[in-house]
């Protein structure tokens, strides 16, 4: 039966060291010895279903329920998940595993289906659990522990009784529950009645729509206005076209008249043009045997104006050809008297140098030698000081590029210790996060929002599901498996898609999947197959409850042939000089990893920035080293700082002292090589004045010899220049005079020429007038006449043409049979009709300007919120309707818990008279729902003074008390409101009562939802059971 405890399993929980209890399917009674761990069972069951420590009023903290000596505890409640009101039965399977494990530091819960698989661990699952089986361990008629039974039965204030009862029987629970739908209820009908107001602005809106749409249909009737007078418009183009037209025919007309005229001129001087053109070509013959003379002399003229233009231009040369003689002998005369000059000055100034001007040059050559020595010994000195000082300053500059490397190499360091730092305190929160970091969480949140999608839930990271048998070997492990446990397991292909899905959805990128068979068992690996080496291997120090990881492990990370040893030396040892069988990788304890792949050796260094810590047992106590090294790196870094600082400081001063040096050596080498520059000028100065004692003028007394000859040569060629000028100069008069004479006769044959060429021209102008009279008529005919036809055709045609465009479109816009409803419009113009037509737009636009929207959005959008207005009256009216109806539903509720409440009130009252009556006792009971309180008295039958005894603490007799108490048990926890629970109390001594629940069970007691389960009291001695 669904929600039925079958087993329960204790390890180092309080007095017990291992115990294990198989229950049967109904009533289980547990007996045992004062201290024997009854209530401990129960204890274990409030645990493990969620109870807090202090709730169970034995310990102030989970850890103080760990066995002494122990370092954790463990409670394991196997749950029947069969029948229809199983719980997942399709995740869990027939049985539910719930595993509490308690340890110093932290306590997990862990949800197994019915193969020991791990499905959920999150406090919500077990949750989801309890409220499906009805599952409340803090209800003492559920599980009454000893102090809660001693507290009922010794307290003697009546309203703590009263909480008692009230918890108990459920009471308190209903009443909180219809408290709480009361609460939402007025919520409710205080959010529907702020929603009914929300629509009164929506109804004003609504009403000033309508008001703008009334006002708005004037500007429709200015719109249909428009439209009819654009219908009339539409048709006065037609007609104003069919008055061009008209018109258009009458000028058509009137040009055609005008052709026979122009053809008239123009046939009237073709016949002048014919005569003319026979007078002309009279004249033409006769002016052409005129011109033939006129041509010969004209041959002549030119043939003597050549003759004359050529000997002019042989005059021009000849003077330009003097002119240039002229200008070089003046330019000669000059260059002669310059030499003469020069050879004069020269001989002068030799004449003037002495003895003195030597002496004083070796006096100035030996002041300038004295000054360069004083010059080079100053700037020596400082160079030598320049140099100490540089020597000085290249050490310090050494001793600060040492420090800050030193400084920046402590600085890594302490980011990487932080790192390592923080991903402890991560992993000290949370262990899973050492194998993947915060993305890992996600996912397997993702995981279990995806439970269902999973044929059987993923397994992961494998580092999680591990346990080292040493924290020695955690480094090696890590860096022997390495990303290998940050992957996951599933049991096929569909599984790892909808891990990936799952991945992808929290951005767990490149996430190892790996698939293998949940059905396996554990893999056994023979003797033969293991290393043959007395050292661990990585298989044999690690740990696990799941198979299938170690499995894995084998399978894909050979786990069974990877060797772990101390140190680096002994590495080598195993790795490369024994030549041992099976034997895949050796790793150290710090991370080196050998191996040997036939005759190559192969030795790889440790991960540049580890993952130590990943299995650490002691986190705190680490991350407490690793502060510690962090506080000594920071000091080192603050000492070696003050170091630098300080260097920094001397080499600037250092820097400033070169730099003063090099400011003072400088002038000084500039002022040295001054003086050196100085001293080979006097030096030269001295040498030219020894060898220049004899002055040399043989070349200036040559050059003055080759001007004079040059001077001669152009002085007779001036003179043969001159004679030829001479002679040009009359061959060019005589020519003038046989040329003037050669004219006068010429002139005096030229008068019949000029007549009978006058007269040519003469015809010619009357041909050319007559010629340009009848080309101007065939240009009017051709340019004017014919071309206005062909316009005022083409013309005629447009107007044709636009006369149907326009009737297409105008029958388009409204047939013109509409025209005599609407008037006739052959009286309006279309400008008069477009004038009004914008007249009445600019009216329509005064008006349409008052509203942005038309009236067909105004309409739309009225028709829109009446229908969205609409919609939310009779939504918010179904929300009115169904909070009523909720409202009737919780006073229907509320009237039936308060008669259930008096029902139960008399039923406790009639039982409890009952079973007082069996015994022979009188006394009652008072329950007050409204003061909260209920008070009991009895009296005694030996009591001959018939006292009445309030209070449970006056029954001194043990006897009596647990008689009572049975009566009272059977009054108080017989009472049942759920048809799942039922309820045992054990009592194992005067001092200890015991409670276990067995569900679920059904009682057929014939009672409805008031049904009643029995509770069986058991008293441990021989001598009585109740």
């Amino acid at each position: 039966m669904a929600g039925t405890i079958s087993r329960i399993r204790l390890e180092n929980f309080m007095c017990h060291s291992s115990l294990h209890i198989e229950l049967g399917d109904h009533v289980n009674f547990i007996t045992g010895q004062n201290g024997s761990g009854k209530s401990a069972i129960l204890t274990a069951l409030c645990i493990a279903f969620g109870c807090r420590a202090k709730s169970t009023q034995r310990a102030a903290t989970l850890k103080d329920f760990i066995k002494t000596g122990c370092s954790y505890a463990a409670i394991v409640v196997d749950i029947n998940n069969q029948g229809e009101d199983a719980f997942k039965p399709e995740v869990y399977g027939n049985l539910i595993i719930l595993e509490r494990r308690i340890t110093d530091s932290s306590s997990s819960t862990i949800l197994k289906d019915q193969h020991g698989r791990k499905v959920a661990h999150r406090k919500d699952d077990l949750t989801e659990i309890i409220e499906h089986f009805n599952i409340d361990v803090e209800n003492p008629c559920v599980i009454m522990s000893q102090d809660k039974s001693r507290e009922f039965l010794h307290s003697g204030n009546d309203k703590d009784k009263f909480k008692f009862f009230f918890k108990a029987t459920l009471l308190q629970q209903v009443n909180e529950l219809l408290e709480t739908i009361k609460d939402q209820l007025n919520n409710a009908d205080s959010i529907v009645e702020e929603l009914e107001k929300s629509i009164k602005p929506v109804m004003r809106e609504l009403d000033e729509l309508r008001q703008k749409i009334k006002n708005m249909e004037h500007i429709e009737e200015i719109s249909h206005d428009i439209d009819n007078l654009k219908k009339k418009l539409a048709w006065s183009w037609v007609y104003d076209v069919d008055k061009q037209i008209g018109e258009q025919t009458v000028k058509l007309q009137k040009l055609k008249e005008r052709i026979p005229a122009c053809q008239e001129r123009i046939d009237r001087n073709t016949v002048l043009l014919d005569e003319l053109k026979k007078e002309l070509i009279e004249k033409e013959e006769n002016v052409r045997s005129l011109a033939k003379k006129t041509r010969e002399v004209h041959m002549m003229r030119k043939n003597m104006d050549d003759s004359i233009t050529e000997v002019v231009k042989q005059k021009v040369e000849l003077e330009a050809e003097h002119d240039r003689h002229t200008d070089m002998l003046g330019k000669m005369n000059k260059r002669l008297r310059q030499l003469q000059a020069q050879l004069r000055d020269f001989q002068l100034q030799h004449m003037q140098h002495t003895q003195v001007e030597a002496s004083q040059i070796e006096e100035d050559i030996q002041n300038i030698q004295s000054e360069i020595d004083y010059a080079h010994s100053n700037i020596t000195r400082l160079k030598e000081d320049e140099k100490e000082f540089s020597e000085e300053l290249s050490g310090i500059l050494k001793s600060i590029s040492e420090i800050t490397k030193e400084i920046t190499e402590n600085d890594k360091k302490i980011q990487d210790l932080k790192y390592e730092t923080d991903d402890l305190l991560q992993r000290q929160s949370n262990k899973v996060t050492a194998f993947g970091g915060q993305r890992v969480l996600n996912l397997l949140e993702s995981i279990e929002r995806n439970n269902r999608r999973f044929k059987s839930p993923p397994i992961g990271p494998i580092g999680a599901h591990l346990q080292l048998a040493s924290d020695f070997w955690s480094f090696a492990v890590d860096c022997a498996f390495g990303n290998l446990l940050d992957a996951f397991i599933v049991s096929c292909h569909k599984d790892l898609q909808t891990l990936r899905e799952c991945a992808k959805q929290v951005n767990y990128n490149h996430l190892r999947i790996i698939v293998y068979d949940f059905t396996r068992p554990r893999l056994n690996i023979p003797d033969d197959s293991l290393p043959a080496t007395k050292h661990p291997t990585v298989l044999s120090v690690i740990q696990s409850e799941n198979h299938t990881v170690l499995n894995v492990l084998v399978d894909q990370g050979s786990a069974e042939r990877q060797v772990l040893v101390q140190d680096y030396e002994v590495g080598k040892s195993v790795a490369f000089d024994h030549r041992i069988r099976n034997i895949k990788d050796v790793y150290t304890s710090d991370g080196y990893r050998m191996f040997s792949r036939g005759s190559v050796q192969t030795i790889l260094p440790p991960n540049k920035r580890p993952r130590a810590g990943r299995w650490c047992s002691s986190p705190g106590e680490r991350i407490a080293e690793l502060k510690n090294e962090v506080a000594d790196f920071q000091r080192i870094n603050s000492e070696k700082r003050g170091q630098k600082r300080k260097l920094d400081h001397d080499r600037c001063n250092l820097e400033q002292k070169i730099t003063s040096l090099k400011r003072k050596r400088e002038p000084e080498e500039r002022r040295l090589a001054n003086k050196r520059l100085q001293l080979d000028d006097a030096k030269k100065a001295s040498a030219e004045n020894n060898s220049h004692t004899a002055v040399d003028t043989s070349e200036l007394e040559e050059e003055l010899k080759h001007v004079k000859n040059d001077i001669q040569q152009k002085e007779l060629l001036l003179q043969k220049a001159n004679v030829r000028l001479t002679a040009i100069l009359r061959e060019v008069d005589d020519r003038k005079a046989a040329y003037k004479t050669f004219m006068d006769s010429v002139n005096d044959e030229a008068g019949p020429f000029n007549n009978a060429s006058s007269e040519l021209d003469l015809a010619k102008e009357k041909l050319e007038a007559a010629q340009q009279e009848k080309t101007h008529y065939e240009g009017v005919m051709r340019n004017k006449v014919l071309p206005d036809i062909k316009m005022a055709e083409e013309e005629y045609a447009e107007l044709q043409q636009l006369r149907q465009d326009y009737f297409k479109k105008a029958s388009i816009i409204c047939p013109e049979s509409d025209l005599e409803v609407l008037s006739h419009v052959a009286g309006s113009t279309p400008e008069q009709l477009s004038a009004k037509i914008n007249r009445l737009k600019l009216r329509f636009d005064q008006e349409s300007r008052r509203y942005s929207e038309s009236i067909d959005d105004l309409r739309e959008l009225h028709d829109q919120k009446e229908h969205k207005i609409f919609r939310k009256q009779q939504l918010y009216a179904g929300f009115r309707l169904k909070l009523n109806s909720c409202q009737k539903a919780l006073d229907m509720r509320w009237n039936k818990f308060q008669r259930n409440a008096g029902l139960l009130k008399r039923q406790l009252t009639w039982l409890f008279n009952e079973h007082l009556g069996k015994k022979g006792i009188s006394g009652f009971i008072n329950l007050d729902y409204k003061s909260k309180v209920l008070s009991i008295e009895v009296t005694m039958p030996q009591d001959a003074s018939r006292d009445t005894v309030r209070d449970t603490r006056g029954l001194s007799d043990m006897h009596d008390l647990m008689r009572w108490h049975g009566l009272h048990g059977n009054a108080i926890g017989r009472l049942r409101w759920h048809p799942y629970m039922s309820r045992e109390i054990c009592s194992g001594g005067p001092d200890e009562v015991a409670m276990h629940t067995c569900m679920p069970r059904e009682i057929d007691n014939g009672g409805g939802p008031d049904e009643l389960a029995y509770l069986h009291v058991q008293r441990n001695g021989p001598d009585e059971v109740a």
